[in-house]
């Protein structure tokens, strides 16, 4: 196995609500739209939002309920300031704010929202790992 990863698919229980939050909150710009999918260029690879019926029915099984994960996607940005701006944004389009904008003890100035299905979303600066 080469070390890549390819797409991220995020379950989602209403696509519509999910594309609005993620096209217009977060001004992401969609790459494809079905009944059952929405693709997001990312660089290097995909997001998927996929309704969460038809993940279900691929995998032959049911899925828990919406709601904080266990993992958490990080968006690196290349200010400290793009963080503020990034969650406020985030916000404004019916995020949920997990944990408000802080130096974290391992020197990043991070926050952490969730999105409308509950998945976690860390936004960070670091200047080890800075993005533009």
């Amino acid at each position: 196995m080469q070390a890549r990863i390819s797409f991220i698919t995020l379950a989602v229980e209403d696509l519509n609500r999910s594309l609005i939050f993620y096209r217009d909150a977060l001004g992401l710009t969609p790459r494809k739209v079905t009944e059952q999918v929405v693709f997001f260029d990312f660089s290097t690879l995909q997001l998927a939002l996929y309704c969460a019926d038809a993940l279900a029915s691929d995998l032959g099984t049911t899925l828990a309920p919406a709601g904080l994960g266990r993992s958490a996607l990080a968006h690196n940005v290349a200010t400290a300031s793009e963080v503020d701006q990034l969650l406020q944004q985030a916000l404004q389009g019916g995020a949920v704010l997990l944990k408000a904008a802080h130096w974290a003890k391992w020197g990043a100035y991070c926050a952490f929202f969730a999105d409308p299905d509950g998945h976690i979303w860390e936004i960070v600066w670091h200047p080890d790992f800075a993005f533009s």
